[in-house]
Parts: structure tokens; C-alpha cells; sequence
């Protein structure tokens, strides 16, 4: 899904973080640490492609703020990919590590190139460049990479192979979201969408919503998307529709069943990116529509899960009146002028930054099965996530209900309360 316009993913994330800052009373001293990355690295990827010809890709890595542990967080891949989103990204990373209470900062990283229109060899020496443009300053104990929009358990291995084969030996820890077997963690890939279905359901309790009485609406069907409906499903709930980008058209559409979308059949006509097949959709009972029309479906949940800047000042008028609850699977997706008018109109909000925590609540499970080269059984990691996601969702919601906050202003004032209370401790204000 693309980028609209002219939106700044970092001036947003500074704008909701200056708000805290101002609402808490932050001294200037951590304002100015916090506001921009502690370290941020630029370089450029030439890669000889399949046709014999060189092509050059820049890449990027942000490391937030590491006072609470390593930096952790994941390289996309995107055509559209800008330093400012990266840093955004980053930042947003801090504070979900720092909200769901993990020993650990944010940083992320990217590469502007379309993976649709690069072989598997030429994707690999991406990978393989990236890592050796930045392998002094990643490692187990300093910053931790991750799988990110368009990048997979294969590109992590290439990476970590190149990795290993720079500072020869073995480091697991480098890098999550591996392949099973070679280091990384079961219930990784149901480890987002389930966790964002984890903090649904305490939503759901607080409101006194029964499951099986609510029906959902989501924006997108990557990973996020399928994992979250499959749980919204076996707990009851019905998902109305689905949008997802279609690389062909470069548009997106809406993917709309009345009687609740069948994620395995429908990821039966889905490729390897999330996108549905809109000709074959209809054979499945589909309706196909526009691709905003998953934001005005009569529905009592949103599930916004692509990019950033999807829900904004000029489509917000467009949610449907029905709809209660919004739970962010993707990172910023809400714009502050949307914000307002979603705060106005009393619609629970779980946001980015808690809603899918549950992603790099597993990495951290994956990183310290890998540092200690010992591995949980499935069933294990799924309760450590549901008891973390849990614990998560309760402490910012008692934050909201003691201080009568928005969700989302009470999850940045717990999060950046810790982080900043974290440099004071180690002496850096």
C-alpha cells in the first residue's frame, strides 16, 4: 500500500512524542535525546544484477535510543522507503519496547527496492551488502534486525550467514524472525496478528463486548492481517471484509464476504506479499470494492494493518458509525487530525505501538532462546506472549483510566516515562 502525498512519518512521531513531553513535563535535556535517534547510518549497496549490469541501493540503519537494552527492530524493504520513515520507525520502536516492558531500544532499518521486480540472487546480495556496510555497528548485544514490510525468514538468514561470515563464528542472536531450525523461534509468524487479537480481547472485556457478538474490518492481508483474523475468528468474531495493494494495478481493493472471510481459502489466492487475486476473488464468494471501502464497513472493529498514514484528517469522516474499537497492526497508521476526531468520537483506541508489540514480544523470546541456544515449545511461546500482551494492555489501560486519557496519550506516557527514566538512571541527563 503506498505512501500518500507528502506525509512525514518522523514529524508525526515527533509531534506525539512532543505532546508527551509537554503533558509530562520532560526537562529539555531528555527532550532533545529523545526527539531524534542517538545514531543513524546511511550507505549505498551496489549489486551486480542477473542481466550482468551493477545497480546501486541505498540503504539505512536507526538506532533510536538504547538506554533500556540492545536496539531491536526490522529492515523493509520498500520502494518508497525514506530516512525519515526509518527514523520514525525507530523511534516507535523505543517506545514499544518500552511499553510492553522488554529489556530492550528501538532502531530500524531499509532498503529502497522493490523486491517484486528483483530475482532471489539479486535480493540475496542485498542483503549480504547490507549487512557488510553495517556489521561493526549490529551484533547480539548492540542491535538486533528483524523482518520488516517485504522482507522474510530467508532474507534474515542471508544476512546472518553474511554476518557470521565477517566475524567468523556463530552469533544467532544477531538477527530474529529466522527459520525455525536454524535458530528461530516457533509462533514468530503468529506472534503480531495474534498479539493485536490479545489486546482486542481485553479491550472487548472492559467494554463488555462479547467476541462472538463483533465483527471486524481489515486493511490489509499480510501476515498481520491472516494471523489476527484466524484468532478473531476461533474466538468468535466475524471479519467482514479485507483490502489489500495489488502490485499490477498499483491501487489497492477491498475484499468483502457478508457472512465472514475464510482466511485459508483466501490465502489460497493470495501471493507471498498478501496480495489477492481480485479474478479469482469473486469464485469465492467476494465482493471486490474500492480500497478505502474496508474503512467505512458497518463493522464494530478496524484493523488498520498495512503502512503508515492510512487513516487520516480527510478519510476519518468515513468510519463507519457502528465502529467502537480500533486496533493499530500497523505502525502510525493514524494521523494526529485523525487522532482528534477518533478521541472525539469515543472510539477505543489500542495503539501501533502496544497493538502490535506482540511482534517484537517474540523477537525478544527468539533472541534469548538463540543467545542461550535452547528453544520453548510453541505452546510456551504463545503464553509468554499472551501473558506479556496482557500485562502490557492492562498497565497502559490503568494509565488511561486513572488520568481519564486517551489510549494512546496514556501508552506514550508510560512509555516514554521508562525510557527517560532509564538515561537518567545511567547518567546520560
Amino acid at each position: 500500500m503506498a505512501v500518500k502525498g507528502s506525509f512525514n512519518a518522523f514529524e508525526m512521531a515527533r509531534t506525539q512524542f512532543d505532546r508527551t513531553a509537554e503533558r509530562i513535563g520532560l526537562e529539555q535535556a531528555a527532550r532533545d535525546l529523545l526527539r531524534s535517534p542517538l545514531r543513524e547510518y546511511h550507505f549505498l549497496i551496489p549489486v551486480r544484477m542477473d542481466d550482468g549490469t551493477s545497480r546501486v541501493f541505498q540503504g539505512f540503519r536507526c538506532q533510536h535510543n538504547d538506554a533500556r537494552g540492545p536496539c531491536k527492530g526490522g529492515i523493509r524493504f520498500h520502494p518508497q522507503e525514506t530516512i525519515d520513515t526509518v527514523r520514525a520507525l525507530s523511534m516507535w520502536m523505543t517506545w514499544k519496547c518500552a511499553v510492553a516492558d522488554l529489556p530492550l531500544g528501538g532502531g530500524k532499518g531499509g532498503v529502497v527496492c522493490d523486491p517484486h521486480d528483483l530475482s532471489a540472487r539479486e535480493q540475496e546480495q542485498i542483503c549480504r551488502g547490507w549487512v557488510r556496510q553495517i556489521a561493526r555497528n549490529v551484533g547480539p548485544v548492540t542491535d538486533v534486525p528483524a523482518p520488516d514490510v517485504m522482507t522474510n525468514t530467508q532474507h534474515m538468514l542471508w544476512m546472518l550467514d553474511e554476518y557470521e561470515r565477517i566475524h567468523g563464528g556463530h552469533y544467532p542472536g544477531l538477527i530474529t524472525g529466522k527459520p525455525v531450525g536454524m535458530g528461530g523461534s516457533l509462533g514468530r509468524k503468529e506472534a503480531t496478528g495474534y498479539g493485536a487479537v490479545y489486546t482486542l480481547r481485553e479491550a472487548l472485556k472492559e467494554l463488555g463486548i462479547r467476541p462472538e457478538d463483533s465483527t471486524a474490518s481489515m486493511q490489509g492481508f499480510g501476515n498481520v492481517s491472516q494471523y489476527a483474523a484466524k484468532l478473531f475468528r476461533e474466538m468468535g468474531g466475524t471479519v467482514l471484509c479485507v483490502s489489500c495493494w495489488d502490485q499490477k494495478d498499483q491501487t489497492s481493493y477491498t475484499f468483502r464476504k457478508k457472512d465472514g472471510i475464510d482466511v485459508d481459502r483466501l490465502m489460497g489466492i493470495t501471493d507471498r506479499f498478501g496480495g489477492i487475486d481480485k479474478t479469482k476473488a469473486p469464485d469465492l464468494g467476494y465482493e471486490v470494492q474500492g480500497g478505502e471501502a474496508w474503512l467505512s464497513e458497518e463493522a464494530d472493529i478496524l484493523f488498520p494493518c498495512a503502512l503508515e498514514n492510512q487513516i487520516t484528517g480527510a478519510n476519518v469522516g468515513s468510519i463507519h458509525k457502528r465502529v467502537k474499537i480500533i486496533v493499530e497492526g500497523a505502525n502510525g497508521p493514524t494521523t494526529p487530525e485523525a487522532d482528534e476526531a477518533i478521541h472525539a468520537r469515543g472510539i477505543f483506541m489500542i495503539p501501533d505501538f502496544l497493538a502490535n508489540a506482540g511482534g517484537v514480544t517474540c523477537s525478544y523470546f527468539e533472541q534469548v532462546q538463540s543467545n542461550m541456544n535452547y528453544f520453548w515449545t510453541e505452546e510456551d511461546v504463545l503464553a509468554r506472549l499472551d501473558q506479556k500482551m496482557t500485562h502490557a494492555f492492562s498497565a497502559v489501560s490503568e494509565v488511561a483510566r486513572k488520568r481519564k486519557l486517551y489510549m494512546r496519550d496514556a501508552a506514550y506516557m508510560l512509555a516514554v516515562t521508562r525510557v527517560a527514566q532509564a538515561c537518567r538512571d545511567r547518567g546520560w541527563i
